[in-house]
Parts: structure tokens; sequence; C-alpha cells
């Protein structure tokens, strides 16, 4: 039984009494008391209907959204392949321009080209790798 169903019963109960809803004060109360339960539960009924509506939607959203990062993210076993990109992924290096003061970032290819252009100020900063190569030569002859 609904609620409106349930204040239907109720107002006709009270009906049933013979309860002077025009004339006594008690009969007058009672009847607004019935006319607010009935506007209580037809606003009662609209909210579960727009609820429902509305739970309805967002299940067709969380679908859409469930092939979307399906789509994007793809399955638990491409997810290996993410982690595999991580193992090959260049060294980042730092330089500060000395004209500028900006810290300038790069990866492995800029370095073994020597020279780096800051963007910053448009300073050409070149690298001079020989002591390093010498160093991890000497480091390897010793080991």
């Amino acid at each position: 039984m609904t609620i409106s169903e349930k204040v239907a019963y109720l107002k006709g109960m009270a009906e049933g009494l013979d309860i002077d809803t025009e004339s006594s004060k008690e009969g007058k109360l009672i009847s607004m008391m019935m006319d607010i339960l009935q506007d209580v539960a037809l606003e009662l009924e609209d909210l579960q209907t727009e609820q429902n509506e509305l739970g309805e939607e967002i299940d067709v959203i969380s679908d859409d959204l469930n092939d979307v990062e399906e789509l994007i993210y793809g399955d638990d076993e491409d997810d290996e392949v993410y982690e595999d990109d991580d193992d090959e992924e260049e060294d980042c290096y730092a330089a500060v321009c000395p004209n500028c003061g900006d810290e300038i970032y790069f990866d492995d290819s800029v370095l073994e080209s020597g020279e780096v252009v800051c963007p910053g100020c448009g300073t050409k900063l070149n690298f001079d790798l020989s002591d390093l190569m010498d160093e991890e030569q000497d480091e390897e002859k010793d080991n």
C-alpha cells in the first residue's frame, strides 16, 4: 500500500466518522491535516519517480564511462605493456642557463648532441662530455 493510498484510506475513515469538517474546529483541523498529508504523499511520489529516473540515467552514464575507460586504458593485459614502457624511459638531465638562470631539462639525445638552446633567453649552451667519457673508460679499465 502506497502512502497516497494510506492517506486516501485515512480520509475515508474520517468521512465515515461523520466529522463535521465545515463547522467544527476539530473537523476543520482534521480536514486540513488530510489535505496536507495528501500533498506530502504526492510530492513524495514525484520525488521517488525522479529518483528512479536519475538512477537509470546514472547507470547509463556509468556504462558509457566504463566503455570510455576501456578504450583509453584497455584491458588488464595492456597494463603490462605500459609497465614495460616505464623501464625503457630515458634519463632526464637538468642544467642552469648562465645567462638567465632558468633551469633547462633535456634527455640523452640532447646530451649526446652536445648542445641545447635555452627556451627562456635563446642562449646556446654547449656540453663538453669528453672528460666524462674519459672517466667512464678509466672506471671500466679498473673493473
